[in-house]
């Protein structure tokens, strides 16, 4: 089923999510990678409070490549979601409602998604040059110094991605391995 979503995104909508749902995301979207979800670690560890509230909101794991001219974003192809996996269900606990990646998750970050209610999205890998083309602004939000890897705010407009694992816990890459001819 095709679904057109505005972010922030709330129970109420990640209730509604099935696997296999291909859905189209509008609205503000959070850049974060491996050195940028260790340093939020590291904050919290502090007693810091983090540079952008989580209630609601969706994290992309995604490396930017340098914006051509005209352009807010270069190439923004999802990562491996899975090495984001020993901090997601830190993330979850705090407000997070939905990630956007590629590839599979562990068994603890599906359990803390159906704990609070989240759901993960995959976007296609290798298409970061047609994905940009949805992501209409782009600022750096915290940790310039890690490049890349620093945190980005970005806007994006019909932004496409594929409910892998919803918030009751169904999972499309199960649901696959698991049909027969």
């Amino acid at each position: 089923m095709d679904r057109y979503i505005k972010t922030p995104i709330t129970k109420e909508v990640t209730a509604d999510l099935k696997c296999g749902d291909y859905v189209y995301l509008s609205g503000t979207v959070y850049v974060a990678r491996d050195a940028a979800h260790k340093r939020m670690m590291e904050a919290l560890e502090k007693g810091q409070e983090l540079p952008f509230d989580l209630k609601d909101a969706v994290i992309y794991y995604m490396g930017p490549s340098p914006a051509r001219e005209g352009r807010p974003i270069g190439s923004a192809g999802p990562t491996t979601a899975s090495r984001m996996d020993k901090y997601a269900p830190v993330l979850l606990d705090m407000g997070l409602k939905a990630m956007i990646g590629k590839g599979k998750r562990s068994k603890e970050a599906v359990d803390a998604m159906i704990r609070n209610e989240a759901v993960y999205f995959a976007a296609v890998g290798g298409a970061g040059a047609l994905l940009s083309k949805c992501i209409v602004k782009s600022e750096t939000v915290c940790y310039e110094d890690l490049g890349a890897e620093a945190i980005l705010k970005i806007e994006v407009s019909d932004f496409p991605v594929v409910v892998v694992i919803d918030s009751q816990g169904g999972n499309l890459y199960d649901l696959v391995l698991n049909q027969k001819d």
